[in-house]
């Protein structure tokens, strides 16, 4: 009797170890770590792998408990956007950006971000218009609520750039009005350009163009107004000759 029960003991310790045993070697399931999982997000980024590498990313952004790797990987979404050739995606990314993380040190770059999408849109005045009006839009934005942002210096000349295609814009609509004899129109559209951009690069055009309509609608008090801005302002512009003889013209008209 005291053998059978020596003999269970055995058995039974011998299955208390077998079955510590299998537990022991069973595989443990590895812990979420985000920075392990932002290093492979970016490598797969670089591989252009974007669908897997925003998968990865937004599980980052549900579990990262840290608070760290979060804001990172909802920036990294809309870089991947970018580079994926997404840019609304993108621009859409780095506005939730800054909705979620606005006092993140890195809210300035996802709005630097989003007014280059819109800049880079910029080809010429009759197709840049509109990208150029939102890109100026985002750049003073940018000035505007980060104004020590690290970008100030490209963003003046950026900030230029729009504006002067959208007044060329403005000048082809008013040389068009021009050209069909609408001087009412053209003029509205010089006056415009002459009040909002007045550093535009072809101002001495606007100004000669605009005399000349205030000339066919007879208003020459406001026609040689504009005629001696330009000699005034730009006396070495090759319009100046034209300028100084439609001003001379008006005056002979006087006597």
């Amino acid at each position: 009797m005291k053998k059978l029960q020596l003999l269970s003991l055995v058995f039974l310790v011998s299955l208390l170890f077998s079955c510590s045993g299998k537990t022991a070697v069973k595989p443990t399931e590895v812990g979420f770590n985000a920075q392990r999982s932002f290093a492979k997000a970016n490598k797969l980024i670089e591989d252009k792998d974007y669908k897997e590498a925003r998968r990865i990313l937004t599980e980052i952004k549900n579990r990262d408990l840290s608070g760290k790797f979060a804001p990172l990987a909802q920036l990294k979404i809309a870089d991947s956007y970018a580079r994926d050739d997404e840019p609304e995606l993108a621009a859409a990314e780095y506005r939730k950006f800054i909705e979620m993380f606005p006092d993140h040190r890195l809210a300035s770059y996802a709005q630097y971000q989003i007014a280059m999408i819109y800049f880079d849109q910029i080809e010429g005045p009759e197709r840049g218009y509109s990208g150029a009006a939102q890109a100026l839009a985002e750049f003073e934005k940018l000035k505007r609520d980060y104004p020590r942002n690290p970008y100030r210096e490209i963003v003046n000349l950026r900030i230029q750039k729009c504006r002067n295609t959208i007044a060329d814009y403005e000048f082809l609509v008013g040389k068009f009005y021009m050209d069909k004899d609408s001087y009412n129109a053209a003029i509205g559209r010089f006056e415009g350009l002459v009040g909002k951009y007045p550093k535009y690069r072809n101002m001495d055009r606007v100004l000669l163009d605009l005399g000349i309509c205030y000339m066919e609608k007879g208003r020459n008090d406001k026609a040689s107004d504009y005629f001696t801005r330009l000699l005034d302002g730009y006396p070495n512009s090759p319009l100046a000759a034209k300028a100084r003889k439609k001003l001379s013209s008006l005056e002979i008209g006087k006597k």
